[in-house]
């Protein structure tokens, strides 16, 4: 018995499928063209907005996080140990990585804090507070930096130091006023400084005037508020006459696992000399928060469209509905069974769905991702990108059809519920 009823179920079952999608195509062929393609026009524009805005709001902190990668951490960044001031045993870190057959080069950095001066030549009296800033300066070999990073391709003004420079030094943008923009007593940056201006430097309990060659540009905050020097001439002007080191920035070959080459240091016991990390590990908090943040956002903005989207199809299926009850009366009438009816709404929902969805799908990976990979957009703090996986999109994409199904099933299943004869009779 309980199996003659499970058959029969399916049976009925199957063919309320067969003329609910037969239904359905009826009436998408027989709907206004517009109507349709309002709706898709919709779907499509919900599409976008549940992938495309949330992507652009992470793509927003991973460009920052890209930034600060490629530009300043590379793969692994060796820093010195919080009570050392730098990396013991530098030389023989390098050694090594330089025989590593994974490692596609590395840069030695040397820094101190210290303070930068301008204008001072225009002080009235010699203990007047002058135009001064506090900056990370960086001791740098500049073929090996440019190399790992392309930090030449940041200039925005003048040009690069290089190894044999005496005095001249690059600095990084947000040191100025005509770049940062930012009126703060808590964020102070030079005035007037162009290039070939003098300022005076004082590091390491040493002052000396030198002359602004270059300026960069990174949308990184660590470069942008450095001023760098030629490695040789600023460990002689900060007296540091050993190799060792503040910070090493090693970037990896293609297919190089940056875990293995941690571990691989870390085995050789250089982590009793220095703080061996990922970019990941390194990457700055701040950044992970945001990006935390900007996803609930994004999830946020996406929730409201895609109830924009279900409110919209909910709308147009049961007008649809209401504007057919006398062809829905006589099609109950006749014997057409009322859950086929229904799934023939709930195909049209699927239909307008699938569509917007394809659609969107080609907008955003035939066109919109790969323009915006290939000229990111241009935020004040990152070169934007746009972030959709795969995995993420489909994720979505079971949601809005999930949403469509529900918002196409509700108002047919309403109207069909109504008595047959008054919906023949138009009451």
């Amino acid at each position: 018995m309980f199996k003659f009823i499970k058959k029969r179920f399916f049976t009925d079952f199957k063919n309320s499928l067969r003329v609910g999608f037969f239904l359905a195509l009826r009436q998408v062929k027989n709907s206004s063209k517009w109507t349709n393609f309002l709706i898709i026009g919709v779907m499509t524009l919900t599409f976008l907005n549940l992938v495309v805005v949330s992507g652009v709001l992470v793509g927003l902190i991973d460009g920052a996080s890209n930034a600060v990668g490629k530009r300043f951490l590379k793969d692994i960044f060796i820093s010195n140990l919080t009570e050392k001031k730098f990396i013991l045993n530098t030389t023989e870190i390098t050694e090594i990585l330089r025989a590593n057959p994974n490692v596609e080069g590395f840069s030695a950095r040397y820094t101190e804090g210290g303070k930068i001066e301008a204008n001072y030549k225009t002080k009235l009296r010699q203990d007047d507070i002058g135009d001064e800033v506090s900056a990370i300066f960086a001791g740098i070999n500049p073929e090996d930096e440019n190399k790992l990073t392309g930090i030449k391709s940041l200039l925005i003004e003048g040009e690069f130091i290089n190894e044999n420079d005496f005095d001249r030094v690059v600095l990084g943008s947000m040191l100025l006023d005509q770049y940062a923009k930012i009126e703060s007593s808590s964020f102070p940056t030079l005035s007037g400084v162009g290039i070939g201006s003098k300022i005076r430097v004082k590091v390491g309990g040493y002052t000396r005037e030198v002359t602004v060659k270059g300026i960069i540009k990174s949308k990184v905050d660590e470069l942008d508020r450095r001023i760098f020097f030629p490695e040789k001439q600023f460990r002689n002007l900060i007296g540091r006459f050993d190799l060792n080191a503040s910070e090493i920035a090693v970037g990896l070959k293609d297919g190089a696992s940056p875990i293995e080459m941690k571990n691989y240091l870390n085995n050789l016991g250089f982590n009793e000399f220095a703080k061996i990390q990922t970019k990941e590990d390194a990457e700055p908090k701040f950044l992970k928060d945001i990006k935390k943040t900007f996803e609930i956002l994004g999830n946020l903005i996406s929730g409201i469209g895609l109830a924009v989207a279900a409110i919209t199809i909910f709308i147009v299926i049961f007008i649809n509905a209401i504007t057919r009850r006398k062809y829905i009366g006589i099609l109950k009438g006749i014997g057409v069974n009322a859950r086929a009816i229904e799934i023939a709404y709930v195909f049209q929902s699927i239909f307008y769905a699938l569509v917007g969805t394809i659609f969107g799908s080609i907008l955003i990976f035939g066109f919109l991702k790969p323009y915006v990979d290939a000229h990111p957009i241009n935020f004040p703090f990152s070169d934007g990108i746009i972030v959709a996986t795969l995995s993420g999109t489909m994720m979505r994409v079971l949601v809005l059809f999930i949403a469509t199904l529900i918002a196409g099933f509700l108002p047919a299943r309403i109207v069909i519920n109504r008595n047959t004869l008054d919906s023949i009779l138009g009451r």
